[in-house]
Formats: C-alpha cells, sequence, structure tokens
C-alpha cells in the first residue's frame, strides 16, 4: 500500500505553502500530492489557491509523484476546459497527473459565486457525460460527441496526450450512480468517510457488481481512498494530537480525547496510535486498497507529514 498527501486548497492554503509541501511530498517520498478544488467549503475568508494554477506551477518541477485533484467538481468549468487543461498539465508534468472528478455537493459555495446547481440526478447525468466527452476529446481526432448537456462537432484539439493517460479518478461512494460510473469509465476510484473495513468491503463488492454489469474486470480499476488522520506514535501523543485536531474544528476542548476519538472513527476519521492504524491499513489492504492519501490541515507544521512518512508508509509498503 502507498501513502499519499492531500490538502485543502480552500482552507487559507497560499502560494508559499503550496509551493513548500510539494517539495516536502518529493523529499519524504510520498506516492502522491492531491488537493480541493473549491472556493469555500466553511469560512469564505480564508486563502484559496485556483486549482489548474496550483497544478500549472508544480507540473515542471522535477517530482516523482503524482497529483491531481480530489475532485474536481463538474459543475464549475464545462468539461471541455477541464479536459484540455488535464492533458497539457499531464504532458507538462510528463506523465504524472490524475483528472480526479465529481459531481459536486456544496449548494451554498455554487450561490455565492453565482454558479448554477442542477438537481442531484441532473448533475451525475452531466458526471457521466463529462468523462465520455474528456475520452472522446482525448482519443478522437476529430472529436465528436452528443449528449443531452455537453456535445463536441469535429472538435480539433492536438495537444493530445499520450496514450492512456492521464487517468480519470472518480471519488465517492454513492452506491447508485457513483460506484456505477466509476465501473464503467474509471481508472482509479477514490472512496470517501468509509475507512472501516466492514464499511468498505460492501462498497467494494458493490462496485464489483457494477462491474459485472458493465462487463469489467474490477482489478483494472486502481482503488484509493482519501481519509482525515488523527494518530500518532503512541496514547500520550495521540491525546495530544486530538486536542489540537478538536481545537482547529472548534470542538469542545474538555471533552475527553478518546471520547473524540472513538467519535471520528464513526465519521470515516482514521485514528490511533501507529500500531492501530497499521492494523487498520493492513485490513484494508487485504480488501484492495491500494493507496491511503491522508489529509494535511495544519500548514504551520510539517510534524504530521514527516510522521506519515517515516512512520505509517515504510510499515503498509509491503501491505
Amino acid at each position: 500500500m502507498r501513502i499519499g498527501l492531500m490538502v485543502e486548497g480552500q482552507n487559507d492554503l497560499t502560494w508559499e505553502r503550496w509551493l513548500h509541501i510539494a517539495d516536502l511530498t518529493e523529499r519524504l517520498g510520498l506516492a502522491s500530492l492531491f488537493r480541493s478544488d473549491h472556493y469555500f467549503t466553511g469560512n469564505r475568508q480564508l486563502q484559496s489557491l485556483e486549482a489548474w494554477l496550483s497544478f500549472a506551477a508544480i507540473a515542471r518541477e522535477p517530482h516523482s509523484y503524482r497529483f491531481g485533484a480530489l475532485v474536481t467538481p463538474i459543475t464549475f468549468r464545462r468539461p471541455v476546459n477541464d479536459a484540455r487543461m488535464a492533458a497539457q498539465v499531464d504532458l507538462l508534468s510528463g506523465g504524472r497527473f490524475v483528472l480526479g472528478l465529481g459531481a459536486g455537493w456544496n449548494e451554498a459555495e455554487h450561490r455565492a459565486y453565482g454558479i448554477p446547481f442542477p438537481p442531484t440526478k441532473e448533475r451525475f447525468d452531466r458526471l457521466e457525460e463529462a468523462v465520455q466527452l474528456t475520452r472522446a476529446l482525448w482519443t478522437q481526432d476529430p472529436a465528436s460527441f452528443e449528449g443531452e448537456h455537453y456535445r463536441l462537432e469535429e472538435a480539433g484539439y492536438k495537444s493530445k496526450p499520450a496514450e492512456g493517460r492521464p487517468p480519470l479518478l472518480i471519488g465517492g461512494a454513492g452506491e447508485r450512480r457513483t460506484l456505477r460510473i466509476a465501473a464503467q469509465y474509471a481508472d482509479e476510484w477514490n472512496c470517501v468517510t468509509v475507512n472501516e473495513p466492514e464499511g468498505y468491503a460492501h462498497k467494494v463488492s458493490v462496485l464489483e457488481r457494477h462491474c459485472e454489469d458493465v462487463g469489467r474486470d474490477p482489478a483494472t480499476i486502481f482503488r484509493s481512498m482519501m481519509v482525515f488522520p488523527v494518530a500518532a506514535p503512541n496514547e500520550a501523543a495521540l491525546r495530544a494530537v486530538t486536542a489540537k485536531t478538536m481545537a482547529h474544528f472548534g470542538l469542545d476542548p474538555d471533552a475527553s480525547p478518546r471520547v473524540m476519538i472513538d467519535r471520528m472513527e464513526g465519521r470515516g476519521i482514521l485514528s490511533g496510535t501507529t500500531d492501530e492504524v497499521v492494523d487498520k491499513l493492513g485490513r484494508l489492504a487485504e480488501l484492495g486498497l491500494q493507496e491511503m492519501v491522508l489529509q494535511h490541515m495544519d500548514f504551520d507544521s510539517d510534524e504530521a507529514p514527516e510522521y506519515f512518512a517515516s512512520e505509517i508508509a515504510p510499515q503498509v509498503a509491503d501491505l
């Protein structure tokens, strides 16, 4: 199993922090660096970097890890724009970019910026069409596509990516549409908020049923997961990390850290001592998980990424 890093690009991420994290990811030997694509999710007043500019900023750096968005909402831009930018960033980076797509979920964010926010069914219909249009633009010359929401008419596009690149990632855990779209089109499925082995096993079984329906070998889909970690080498250090996390999210500072850890587990947060976390990752690896992408929120410290790289990654590398 590989370990990657994820940062929230809308939670006070600055250019200095982003470029530092990009270099840090390489120095620590982590497998990936992903970031969100949002204007805001909670506090509208925080610094927020435009995702595609941030990708271009690190594409030419001499790094070896893969990078991309977890995930880009198809509501923000026309899919032809995402597809063209993804192909060009992948070429610019020497084939390291991952195009992560999702249906979009934050209605308040869309409303604040005047971005249309269609009903759920339409957003997923648009996501499925966007994936098909993207494949057409990358592989056809000229490219044509006719959907209910999007179309191409002999679109000429010469800066095509290399064959089979970049990979398309579908993020989410919705059983009816998300996993169906992943089964039919995705090179990678990134599961979120389902890090308990029993829950993940169920999602995997749903994905495999969808694969059977569309005639696809589920082994051809790379499997990753994004979680927020609250982990430390021992119980005492874990209590300190938990207290810091509680303060970061404005939770009750007088609550018991261990009680909060138990509550976090139920919310899809990966928590525990190093041994506990490695054990959980081992059980997930047995279910086919290939990469765990850990969120990093404390931009003022490198302590968490360094811990992931030195204490967790080596112990799960052979899983």
